[in-house]
């Protein structure tokens, strides 16, 4: 088994023995995929505290990082509104799709949340509640892309009602 395969396996035991039972435990109004989307616009907001606390922590000096930190929150909020244009192919009773296609964002995605903590840890102390932010943010994008990614559940199955149990109004009388 290479390293690739390994990595993916990793990805499989993540979404199907840990977020899948979670997906699964939610009300039954609430659907993964709700709650994915629901971190993501988290995840973004974070993000956009994390910059703007370090655009007031350097005084805004610096054009050029203040520039590139705006434009990629916006390739996020692009991101997230492509995913949530995506919704229409999660449906009950049927495979996930975003599972497939996701699968590289997912992987890409935690080494890189283990790097911002890992700079949130050894960050300066006039910065760490600033990484602390990003971190938090990079996490929270973590945890929607699995609960987008879980399979919905099945739509649920009404009970048949029987009919001498209920009073059934003859034709014509108004009711």
């Amino acid at each position: 088994m290479d390293v690739g395969e390994r990595i993916k396996r990793m990805d499989s035991w993540l979404l199907d023995d840990v977020c899948q039972p979670l997906a699964d435990k939610l009300p039954e109004r609430l659907t993964a995929f709700e709650v994915g989307m629901s971190c993501q616009l988290g995840s973004l907001l974070l993000s956009a505290v994390s910059i703007i606390a370090v655009f007031v922590l350097t005084g805004m000096n610096d054009f050029g990082n203040m520039i590139f930190n705006v434009l990629v929150w916006a390739l996020c909020v692009t991101f997230f509104i492509g995913l949530g244009r995506l919704r229409v192919l999660v449906q009950p009773g049927k495979a996930n799709p975003l599972r497939y296609m996701l699968i590289s964002v997912r992987i890409i995605s935690i080494p890189f949340t283990f790097y911002v903590i890992y700079q949130a840890i050894t960050s300066p102390a006039a910065f760490s509640s600033v990484m602390w932010f990003n971190a938090f943010s990079n996490i929270v994008f973590v945890v929607g892309l699995y609960f987008i990614s879980c399979q919905p559940r099945p739509p649920q199955r009404r009970a048949k009602e029987e009919i001498w149990g209920r009073v059934v109004a003859p034709e014509g009388s108004g009711f």
